[in-house]
């Protein structure tokens, strides 16, 4: 092997000690994903009418330049798509949402939490925030798990009414699926062993080897990058992954030389695994969103009004979310990450 994994000189013992929790985890993770992924696609996700919005939507893609202010005012109001979902009835008045159930304090289902192993973390916070507040009911819920390359299929296909999962809002995005405003700010960031040479997003990445999550953000900026000449040429980039947490499982057997993440996610990976760390700075900015089916306005509405109350609620809303799940990771200055106040289409 080349690269910074062999130049280390870390054995694949050595990379997993202290790993041993994640490998559990990853292990529960991986069989559930199997079950959640085979569950019947689900047609009542219902279209919105109002066509108005939808159309100040499409003008909007066209002239994207900030995609995080791409979204439509708040509103408490039912609509079309709404009262689809309230309609379900018996077991199948839950909220469909598609979920990471692998990214450790974001979406991860805690191997040390019990038999069932609960989803935890802070986009599953936001999760049942949704659901009280459309269904009465925190726990009116069906996860899915869906890998990084299936969150827009899922939501085009109508097998989740929506994607809680460190998804970045951007502008090739924003033609696919409606998101809401944005509930987190991040940025791109390496992550790789300590003992490596690598020291961030610069030319110590020449001649190694990167993993990224197919479909991410991540990929999309290496190879703009790279195509640039912002990115060294000889950096090998081809080696991608369905779910995020699987680079990191590279990383450590040694098959590549650095993950490139949201530095949101890669923090908690490096508190996973105390034989690799962060860095250099986040070279991008980016703001993760709720992403829903592109025409279901008043579902966008009504998240955003959710996330509104949510922020503004000190004792049991976002803040709160950020000190029991991030602070450890991210630090307690939880200003870093919030996102600016919401800015929103103007419609007619």
């Amino acid at each position: 092997m080349n690269g910074a994994g062999a130049k280390g000189g870390t054995t694949v013992r050595d990379a997993l000690r202290g790993w041993g929790g994640v490998t559990a985890m990853a292990v529960v993770c991986a069989l559930v994903a199997l079950v959640a992924l085979c569950l019947p696609p689900l047609t009542t996700t219902a279209q919105n009418t109002n066509a108005t919005t939808h159309t100040a939507g499409t003008k909007a893609e066209e002239d994207c330049e900030a995609p995080e202010k791409q979204t439509l005012s708040p509103s408490s109001a039912d609509g079309d798509t709404i009262r689809a979902i309230k309609n379900r009835t018996g077991e199948k008045r839950k909220l469909v949402v598609g979920v990471d159930q692998n990214s450790y304090r974001w979406g991860y289902r805690n191997p040390n939490s019990g038999k069932t192993a609960e989803l935890e973390g802070f986009d599953i916070d936001l999760v049942h925030r949704i659901a009280k507040d459309i269904l009465g009911d925190p726990d009116a819920v069906q996860f899915k798990a869906i890998p990084t390359d299936q969150r827009i299929p899922a939501i085009q296909d109508g097998r989740v009414d929506m994607v809680v999962r460190t998804m970045t809002i951007n502008c090739d995005r924003i033609a696919d699926v409606a998101f809401s405003a944005p509930y987190f700010k991040t940025g791109q960031q390496v992550l790789a062993p300590k003992s490596s040479p690598v020291e961030g997003y610069d030319d110590t990445l020449a001649d190694r080897r990167i993993c990224t999550a197919a479909g991410s953000t991540a990929f999309a900026a290496l190879e703009a990058d790279q195509k640039d000449g912002k990115l060294p040429a000889s950096t090998d980039i081809s080696t991608t992954v369905p779910n995020q947490l699987d680079c990191l499982v590279r990383l450590q057997l040694g098959e590549v030389d650095a993950v490139v993440t949201d530095g949101a996610l890669a923090a908690s990976q490096a508190a996973q695994d105390p034989t690799v760390q962060l860095k250099g700075d986040a070279f991008t900015a980016e703001y993760y969103g709720v992403a829903m089916k592109k025409d279901a306005d008043d579902l966008v509405r009504r998240v955003n009004q959710i996330l509104v109350d949510y922020r503004k609620d000190t004792a049991n809303g976002w803040q709160a979310s950020y000190e029991k799940w991030l602070s450890a990771t991210l630090g307690k200055d939880a200003k870093k990450s919030e996102p600016p106040a919401p800015q929103y289409l103007r419609t007619t």
